[in-house]
C-alpha cells in the first residue's frame, strides 16, 4: 500500500507564508483560518539560527494513531490506509474536541460553519497524481518536501 508524507524543515523556512496562501486558494479556506500555519519563534540557540527569529510550520501530522480521530464522538476523521486523516465535514458536529486533542495545534474551527478543519493533504490533487498545493514548487524556500512511503 501506498503511503504519503509531507515535512518541512523549518531550518530554511524564511516565513514568507507562501504555503498558507497555497492552501487557502486550493481549499477555500474562509478569511481569519488556517490549515498550514507559520508561525514565529524565538529560537532557543541564537547562534544557530538566522539572527534573532525562525519559523515554524504548524500543519496535520497524518499521525499514525491519530488522537484527533480518537477524540472525535462522532468518528468524523478516519485514518485512511495510505496514511492520510481525512475529516468528514458532513459528519462534523462542532464539538472541538479534535482541537484540544491534536498535539500539533494543526486543527482550526470555522465557527461560521460550526466544523473543524485540517489539513487532508490535498488528497482531491493526490488522486489526479499531483502534490499537495502547499508542496506543489510552491515554496521559494524550497523546505516542503511530498513523499510517497
Amino acid at each position: 500500500m501506498k503511503t504519503y508524507r509531507l515535512w518541512i524543515d523549518d531550518a530554511v523556512c524564511w516565513g514568507c507564508q507562501t504555503c498558507e496562501v497555497a492552501c487557502k486558494q486550493e481549499n477555500d479556506i474562509p478569511i481569519g483560518l488556517k490549515i498550514i500555519k507559520v508561525k514565529e519563534v524565538e529560537p532557543a540557540d541564537l547562534d544557530a539560527h538566522r539572527g534573532d527569529y525562525t519559523f515554524h510550520v504548524a500543519f496535520c501530522q497524518h499521525c499514525e494513531d491519530a488522537p484527533c480521530a480518537t477524540a472525535c464522538p462522532v468518528e468524523a476523521i478516519e485514518r485512511r490506509p495510505d496514511g492520510i486523516v481525512i475529516l468528514d465535514s458532513e459528519k462534523c458536529t462542532g464539538c472541538q474536541a479534535c482541537i484540544e486533542a491534536c498535539p500539533y495545534d494543526a486543527i482550526t474551527f470555522d465557527a461560521e460553519k460550526n466544523i473543524a478543519m485540517k489539513c487532508n493533504l490535498c488528497v482531491h490533487r493526490i488522486e489526479q497524481g499531483l502534490v499537495p498545493a502547499c508542496a506543489d514548487n510552491i515554496c521559494p524556500a524550497h523546505c516542503i518536501y511530498f513523499e510517497l512511503g
